[in-house]
């Protein structure tokens, strides 16, 4: 079966979908999230392709277009905001595919921030994949530049011979430093995160973004596929949160929990290598990954 658009609403706003059939009988598929400001194709065709892979492996995929965003009407809204586009797209697949019975949701950046703030609240949702999940809190950016830049900067054989020959101003490089190690150095979330403050916060609470994703991690009981870019500025920090902050605390090393990661790969695979690997570890992971509730 070829692939075919879909057209659903929440409430009084039509969203489109593209459905990619997969298999006759296929019981597992996957919801494709779009994060940030972009539409169901995906940065460089990603998710396109990506659908279009597990698709030919027989695993069904649906990829859509929030509200707002591409061709679905309405206002643009952030990742906490978007839990009906997400219950719409989950009943909209089940019903296109009707024997179909769990669903895994794929998420870049702030889609999988919004994948950790649904999934625990529906219990079609068999396992989450998280690419680069956003963190973003204002210290937490600082932390990332100082270990991903300034670091990789101070030693740095262009940098100093730039300095030496009158390139590069060093006093400015050293007041820039300065600025974000003071950053840095903000006791964790008490400068708060970037998002919306007057989004809904999914009944996760009021505290800081990172510690309201820890919880949506907890409460969801579903295996979790986290795969990390290596140049990458929202890796680095998910990194630091996930390693360091009290509220993670060994949520990375659950046996749940398979963590994929390609060095030298940005923030959306842009490359034909990185992309493929991400599909080939998706399309294993989805095959073989647990019921939920049996990890």
């Amino acid at each position: 079966m070829s692939e075919r658009a879909v057209v659903f609403r929440v409430g009084e706003e039509e969203l489109l979908g593209i459905l990619h059939p997969g298999a006759e009988g296929a019981r597992r598929g996957v919801l494709i999230a779009v994060g940030g400001p972009q539409y169901r194709v995906g940065s460089h065709r990603q998710f396109l392709l990506l659908a279009r892979h597990l698709a030919a492996q027989g695993i069904p995929v649906f990829r859509f277009d929030f509200r707002g965003m591409g061709d679905a009407t309405g206002r643009q809204r952030d990742y906490e905001e978007v839990h009906e586009d997400m219950s719409a797209a989950m009943d909209t697949f089940t019903q296109q595919v009707p024997d179909l019975r769990e669903v895994v949701i794929w998420g870049l950046c702030g889609a999988a921030s919004a994948g950790l703030f649904y999934a625990w609240r529906d219990t079609r949702v068999a396992g989450l994949v998280l690419a680069n999940p956003w963190v973003r809190t204002d210290e937490g950016l600082a932390r990332a530049y100082l270990k991903t830049y300034y670091l990789k900067r101070l030693f740095s054989r262009e940098f100093w011979v730039g300095v030496l020959r009158g390139r590069f101003n060093p006093w400015t490089s050293v007041q820039s430093l300065a600025r974000m190690t003071g950053a840095a150095l903000c006791s964790r979330g008490t400068q708060g995160d970037s998002s919306n403050p007057e989004a809904p916060r999914a009944d996760l609470g009021n505290g800081p973004l990172p510690d309201r994703m820890a919880e949506g991690w907890r409460r969801f009981d579903g295996p979790i596929l986290v795969i990390l870019s290596g140049d990458d500025l929202t890796a680095a920090e998910f990194r630091d949160v996930a390693t360091a902050a009290p509220a993670w605390k060994g949520l990375l090393a659950e046996p749940r929990v398979t963590l994929r990661e390609l060095p030298q790969a940005n923030h959306t695979f842009s490359r034909r290598e990185w992309r493929d690997r991400v599909a080939a570890w998706t399309q294993d992971w989805v095959q073989t990954a647990p019921n939920r509730g049996a990890t």
